[in-house]
């Protein structure tokens, strides 16, 4: 007998999250889908920096200053917590309207701006804000099925609306907004310095060989663990990495250093918002560099209004088979024997799918086991150790 049983599984909202997202460890950690480059960067960093630890510090600690290998692995560290930090953590997404929400701002819409007539092109969705005396326009996400917020955008790789959105960076595999660009910061600070560092003593450690045994000599000198590789090319090697990889970082962090300066997102600063044809002031500016600074940086860091890891309960119906104990009416079919001393079974099932009960007239019984009328048959002990 099969009944049906309402079980109750527990769905975390992460999984539930619209988006082009990917989330690890039960939605602790979330990342866009595209990261091929993210592994790229911590494949440089981290076989820069080993290459680094494994030749040339150990070198330059004997020769120079044991204090060498500890800031390097300093900035190292920081570099690589920044950087997860960056990549693992919520930049500011905004949660997509609900049906109920969407049907709401949709009415107040058509009552705002009345009915367009066919053919012609309804006006923008746009509501006026006002910050700091000055005119803000709040847009309307046709995804989102809401108002964004100020300086909030649209990811197109993410499918998100991310607060105070900066850019999507492939570097470091997320987008980066108001709740991970401190970090995002810090991390292209720190991984400039550590270019910058490593480069440096990479020319110093080649340039104190070859005052002791000649450039020439320098270049032939073959470690021990490594036969068939000169040890000044795995050195030239980083200096190569180190070389292009600074063009890139320390400009990158300059051009950032300049936006932090004057509160101010690289999507702000590529529309031209504030420094267009219009000249429009920057209404989130303090016009004061450190005010400015200390926002950005060291500002209260707004929670995840996501709640990635909330419950969600959904009912599921299983089916699971239940055996019911067997009165004296559920036997199975017993086998009399005819008058000929053949076995004959009574009928199989009948159409209704019931299972028929056998039974005997009183005609065959004996006369001590005819039933008169009004009496109930009762089972035989032989039955029922037949049945066991």
């Amino acid at each position: 007998m099969s009944v049906m049983v309402a079980r109750k599984k527990v769905v975390r909202k992460w999984e539930k999250l619209p988006g082009r997202n990917t989330f690890c460890c039960d939605g602790r950690i979330m990342m866009a889908r595209q990261k091929g480059i993210f592994y790229l960067t911590l494949f440089l960093i981290l076989g820069t920096c080993a290459l680094f630890f494994a030749f040339e510090c150990r070198y330059l600690a004997v020769q120079l200053s044991p204090a060498i290998p500890v800031f390097a692995a300093v900035l190292f560290l920081f570099a690589m917590a920044t950087l997860l930090r960056t990549s693992f953590s919520d930049p500011g997404v905004i949660p997509r309207a609900l049906p109920d929400e969407a049907a709401f701002i949709e009415m107040e819409i058509e009552a705002t701006n009345g009915t367009v007539p066919q053919g012609q092109r309804p006006p923008p969705r746009i509501k006026n804000f006002q910050i700091n005396n000055q005119i803000v326009k709040l847009k309307y996400c046709y995804t989102c099925k809401i108002f964004r917020p100020p300086r909030a955008s649209h990811c197109s790789i993410c499918d998100n609306c991310v607060e105070r959105f900066d850019h999507h960076c492939p570097w470091v595999g997320n987008c980066v907004g108001k709740r991970n660009y401190r970090y995002f910061y810090l991390f292209i600070l720190s991984l400039s310095l550590l270019t910058i560092y490593i480069f440096t003593f990479n020319i110093v450690y080649v340039a104190l060989k070859s005052l002791k045994i000649g450039f020439l000599n320098t270049l032939k000198e073959t470690p021990g663990t490594y036969p068939s590789m000169s040890l000044t090319v795995l050195t030239v090697l980083e200096v190569l990495i180190c070389f292009f990889t600074l063009w890139s970082v320390v400009g990158l962090t300059g051009f950032h250093t300049f936006l932090v300066a004057l509160n101010q997102t690289t999507n702000e600063d590529i529309k031209g918002s504030w420094t267009g044809k219009n000249r429009v002031q920057n209404p989130y500016s303090h016009g004061n560099i450190v005010k400015n600074c200390c926002e950005v940086l060291c500002g209260p860091l707004p929670p995840s209004v996501l709640d990635r890891r909330g419950i969600l309960q959904q009912e599921e119906s299983t089916a699971q088979e239940e055996s019911c104990p067997r009165g004296p009416s559920a036997q199975e079919p017993t086998v009399a024997q005819g008058p000929g001393g053949q076995a004959e079974e009574s009928s199989a099932q009948q159409k209704d799918g019931s299972v028929p009960v056998p039974s005997l007239s009183n005609a065959e019984m004996p006369e001590e086991k005819q039933l008169t009328s009004g009496e109930l048959p009762v089972p035989s002990q032989d039955a029922g150790q037949a049945e066991h």
